[in-house]
């Protein structure tokens, strides 16, 4: 055991008794073992943490997934949740993933807790507590009743109406609610004729049920946008509603994927709108809206502040306070007799048109003039409308981020107002997906080949369409008692826009393996890896900071980052082909994902979970010709006419899912398990030359499939597949592949082959030369490899994978005598360093980890050097930026990854001199 082994453990050990905070008490201490097994001990309770610290005391649901050993527990274990006072808590489980031999490998858990309450959490094998109410799911020929304890919520299975209402002890608080869709056929002025503006109404055509309780309902939604009283139904929506046990709140996620024609298709608002009963006085109905800073913007329907004649403290107090006004009775003569001369505010409105500027405005009602109320940078995204007797908080996570949103308030004056939380602000101008140029005279394969030269821009006409494109949302609604303070909205909006999030500390997954064995707690004992550590942590917070300061904002773009840097303009590639918007590109998602792994960060989960979303929605084609596969990178998510499962990988979405057990995720996931047959009809190496082999297959069931990019998709699909579901078919296709795989000439080196889509099987290549692409391995493959030779015994698959890793960077000697001839000139040879490094790892080669190293610090194709960030100001930029010369995501990308996994598989024991 080297020095790093013995550091690593002692850490993992220290970091076990920490996370569960010892001494437990008694009634945990029966289950603990000897201080000495703690981080070896797979029956000791598993420790839990809040990702941020949380002062709330506002009780909220939460769902987080937990990994268990190989054969510890079986389906069906329960499951207990204790604080460390011995506490227990509510908790609803279910699995997530199988080991081969039927154990529980994941496992998802959900209660409802108060964050600032429940310190040191520990999941523990036991009989569960119950909710203090509990939660019940009662289904009707025509609906659905979902009664938490606090609140009942009536779903519709049919029709246009999703929620028929939400109650709270016995009086509805909102109702009527429904998808909103607005639409125009053309988006600039100067287009000939007049705009058509149309509204579409969401119509249910399939409900689910998919969990029931307890402690967790999850109900979901699937149907299209229809116009009333007409054929066409358009722009397929998912709506998921989330219930939790003695809970007032409802989450609600919401998807669209665009199937309209782009030329004239332009959507100018997308949302969900409600009824809200109003059943008081005009100065009894009150409205909040969330600013920035826990800022709250407070006021009534019918104001009794600041008049000419005053009131009296006690009207005034209450009013502001969202408290019920003494009796009208009461109110001064001068006061009592006008009221009806004080102007009523019907209307309000929130629109966050940037990141960077939100405006509320009021009328007293159409047709009459809007005042502007109040402005300010960056809202919340929180809204509440009623009286002192209850109403309806409502609001949509990373507002600003999403821009443009809107919130709006109408007919407050009435009694029953209606409220509308715009996706998409219909005071912004319409969503546009037209592709930004006009093909540029590229009507011919050369011609395609010429502008791939010179832009990096894989063009083709036809290809960059967004039909297909996806938009995940998450919205909040609150059932409230009463109007609430300033300082409970504040604190509503905080839960609104950083939920909760509750996870296994970084020490309990490492020694759990998950997602492979090649990452590690960052421990910086040794100057060589506090070197490298500070430079993970550079490069992550100059990408979370260039989010901000380039204002990587937006409706279609928010999680996604760029991809190249133009030193001469101080700006990304914004505009420039294939070098804008990254998509994935060279594993990105992966970088964010390990880095929180091996650090815990808030910060860095906040990011990477953002990124899921994106990557998984916006630059994937879930409909139409190109489904499931994702779209290289490009100025537009979707314009690059390279469709290719490299991008729509299910690699990139496992950690989200298993982590947070999310269920759209867990739909993208199962989207990708058949995407191999797209290559029947999409190959993916489209420019390749006319007359390549590669572009036809033989049989019907089979297409050229490379071992790299294709294959590391397909296997971590199928993986993922199998693992959920224990689908023996699904195993089968993923072990004929691995076999077949390995029984190539030169295994992984013969680079790919006929695949039949149906068996899994790759025909035997007849070419003898070995290959090598220098992309097959930064895309999810090594991470895939590593969990399959850990879960599969197939020696001869490892041998072949083994030999990959061990001879693509190696010299061209020890190349030409293992395979016959070298492999000449590759790339992102830093990059592969981590490849060496589990070959060193598997074989306990000194060595080939020594070469690692030395390939992570001198190889090409990544950073060389650790360029360092200065803020650039002034006449050259339109705002203060830093900028590093030299970085791109892809070189960060795979140095980050390079690094996190050599730590880790081959310890820190550099060579002097590196």
């Amino acid at each position: 055991m080297n020095s790093f082994d013995s550091s690593r453990r002692a850490f993992v050990k220290k970091s076990l008794v920490m996370g569960v905070a010892l001494p437990l008490a008694p009634v945990l201490a029966a289950r603990m073992e000897s201080d000495e097994t703690v981080a070896a001990s797979s029956n000791n309770p598993v420790p839990l943490h809040w990702l941020e610290d949380t002062a709330s005391t506002k009780a909220v649901g939460v769902t987080w997934g937990v990994p268990w050993p190989k054969g510890k527990h079986k389906k069906g274990t329960a499951f207990s949740l204790h604080d460390q006072q011995g506490s227990s808590f509510a908790v609803q489980s279910w699995p997530l993933a199988y080991w081969p031999d039927g154990s529980l490998k994941w496992t998802a858990h959900a209660a409802q807790l108060v964050p600032a309450q429940t310190q040191g959490l520990v999941l523990s094998t036991a009989k569960t507590a119950s909710p203090t109410k509990g939660l019940t799911v009662t289904e009707a020929s025509n609906a659905i009743t979902v009664d938490t304890g606090a609140i009942r919520c009536q779903i519709h299975k049919q029709g246009s109406t999703l929620i028929t209402a939400i109650t709270r002890d016995g009086r509805a608080v909102a109702a009527a609610g429904r998808l909103v869709l607005l639409t125009q056929d053309r988006v600039d002025a100067e287009d000939e004729g007049v705009t058509r503006t149309q509204e579409f109404t969401g119509e249910i055509s399939q409900v689910t049920v998919e969990q029931s309780g307890p402690v967790r309902a999850v109900v979901k939604l699937e149907g299209k946008h229809r116009q009333a009283k007409a054929s066409r139904a358009w722009l397929p929506f998912v709506v998921r509603l989330y219930f939790y046990a003695d809970s007032e709140a409802v989450r609600v996620l919401h998807t669209i994927t665009y199937d309209g024609d782009e030329t004239q298709d332009f959507i100018k608002g997308v949302g969900i709108r409600f009824a809200v009963p109003l059943h008081a006085p005009l100065h009894d109905r009150h409205v909040r809206f969330a600013g920035e800073d826990q800022g709250i913007f407070g006021e009534a329907v019918r104001g009794l502040t600041g008049l000419r004649r005053d009131p009296g403290a006690a009207i005034t107090k209450a009013q502001v306070a969202g408290q019920a006004t003494p009796d009208e009775k009461s109110f001064p003569p001068e006061v009592a007799s006008h009221l009806n001369l004080i102007p009523a505010f019907s209307d309000y409105t929130l629109v966050q048109p940037s990141a960077d500027s939100f405006a509320i405005r009021k009328r007293t009602r159409k047709g009459f003039t809007w005042l502007n109320s109040a402005t300010g940078k960056r809202s919340a995204g929180l809204a509440y409308l009623g009286t002192p007797t209850g109403g309806l908080a409502f609001g949509i996570k990373n507002f600003w981020q999403n821009h443009p949103a809107q919130l709006d308030i109408r007919n407050a004056v009435t009694d029953e107002a209606d409220v509308t939380l715009w996706l998409w602000a219909p005071e912004a101008p319409p969503i546009d997906l037209r592709f930004y140029h006009d093909g540029l005279g590229q009507d011919t394969f050369a011609k395609q080949r010429e502008g791939l030269d010179i832009t990096y821009e894989d063009y083709e006409p036809g290809f960059g369409t967004p039909k297909g494109v996806a938009r995940t949302s998450e919205l909040m609604l609150w059932a409230l008692p009463a109007t609430p303070s300033a300082a409970a909205l504040a604190s509503l909006a905080t839960t609104l826009q950083t939920p909760p999030v509750l996870a296994c500390t970084p020490a309990y997954l490492q020694e759990r393996a998950v997602f492979g064995d090649n990452w590690s707690v960052l421990d910086p004992t040794s100057p060589a890896r506090a070197k490298i550590e500070k430079q993970l942590a550079w490069y992550f917070d100059f990408y979370k900071n260039q989010v901000d300061q380039r204002s990587w904002y937006g409706f279609w773009n928010y999680g996604d980052v760029m991809h190249s840097y133009d030193e001469s303009r101080h700006v990304w590639k914004y505009d420039i082909g294939g070098f804008a918007w990254d998509n994935s590109e060279l594993s990105t998602d992966m970088w964010l994902w390990y880095y929180f792994l091996s650090t815990g960060r808030a910060d860095v989960f906040r990011m990477a979970e953002a990124m899921t979303r994106h990557t998984g929605e916006v630059d994937v084609h879930h409909l139409g010709p190109f489904a499931p596969l994702g779209s290289r990178h490009n100025v537009l998510h979707w314009g690059d006419s390279a469709k290719q499962l490299r991008i729509s990988t299910a690699a990139n979405r496992r950690f989200y899912y298993y982590l947070t057990g999310d269920e759209r995720v867990g739909d993208l996931l199962r989207e990708q398990v058949p995407a191999a047959k797209a290559l029947l009809t999409i190959q993916p190496g489209r420019k390749l030359p006319q007359d390549d082999p590669r572009k036809s297959g033989v049989t019907k069931t089979e297409a050229y499939c490379s071992f790299g990019t294709d294959w590391g998709a397909i296997a971590a699909a199928w993986l993922t597949e199998w693992e959920r579901t224990g689908n023996a078919q699904i195993k089968q296709k993923l072990l004929n592949s691995m076999q077949t795989i390995a029984a190539q000439p030169h295994g992984f080196f013969t680079g790919s082959a006929l695949l039949d889509v149906e068996t899994g099987k790759f025909r035997l290549s007849t070419d003898t030369k070995p290959y090598a692409q220098h992309l097959n391995a930064v895309f999810g493959l090594p991470e895939v490899c590593a969990e399959l030779i850990t879960l599969v015994d197939m020696p001869a698959f490892e041998r072949a994978w083994l030999a990959y890793c061990e001879l693509y960077n190696a010299s061209e000697a020890e190349q030409a005598a293992r395979l016959g001839q070298s492999l000449g000139k590759l790339n992102l040879r830093q990059g592969h360093s981590r490849l060496t490094a589990f070959a060193a790892k598997r074989k306990k080669d000194k060595k080939l980890a020594l070469r690692a190293w030395d390939e992570f610090y001198h190889a090409s194709g990544g950073l060389t050097t650790h360029p360092q960030a200065h803020l650039l100001k002034g006449p050259e930029v339109l705002t203060p930026v830093d900028e590093a010369p030299g970085i791109s995501t892809n070189s960060v990308a795979q140095w980050s990854l390079a690094a996190i996994q050599c730590l880790a598989l081959v310890g820190d024991e550099i060579p002097n001199g590196l």
